[in-house]
């Protein structure tokens, strides 16, 4: 079964999510052009992109794999901005705030698969 991926709530979040990373990464240091910040970028991205790919399948067992897939960029966002914050990349309130989108996400799209998988 397709789904509009615009209308999902678990899509929405990680463009929100993506958007967020660009804003937190902009004020890296430059030594971290090609690396975290990079890094970040394309595995924050990764989440909404495969979010919408896995829509577009014709099985929920299909859809399910690109979610999961997309559950895995989340636990390497969320290992990157630990280290970033280890850096002091950026102040503690903004991990706070961007650990909880991730962590909301998480529960978001395990809460999706089950829904897929009934």
């Amino acid at each position: 079964m397709k789904h509009n991926f615009k209308n999902l709530n678990i899509w929405k979040l990680a463009i929100e999510l993506a958007n967020d990373t660009y804003i937190l990464t902009d004020s890296f240091p430059k030594n971290e052009e090609f690396g975290l910040k990079s890094q970040l970028r394309r595995c924050s991205v990764s989440v909404a992109s495969n979010i919408a790919e896995g829509s577009s399948r014709s099985s929920n067992k299909d859809f399910n794999r690109f979610l999961e897939i997309s559950l895995g960029s989340l636990y390497e966002l969320q290992t990157q901005i630990i280290i970033s914050s280890n850096r002091s990349y950026f102040d503690l309130s903004k991990l706070e705030n961007i650990e909880n989108k991730i962590t909301e996400l998480q529960r978001m799209i395990s809460g999706f698969q089950k829904k897929l998988n009934l």
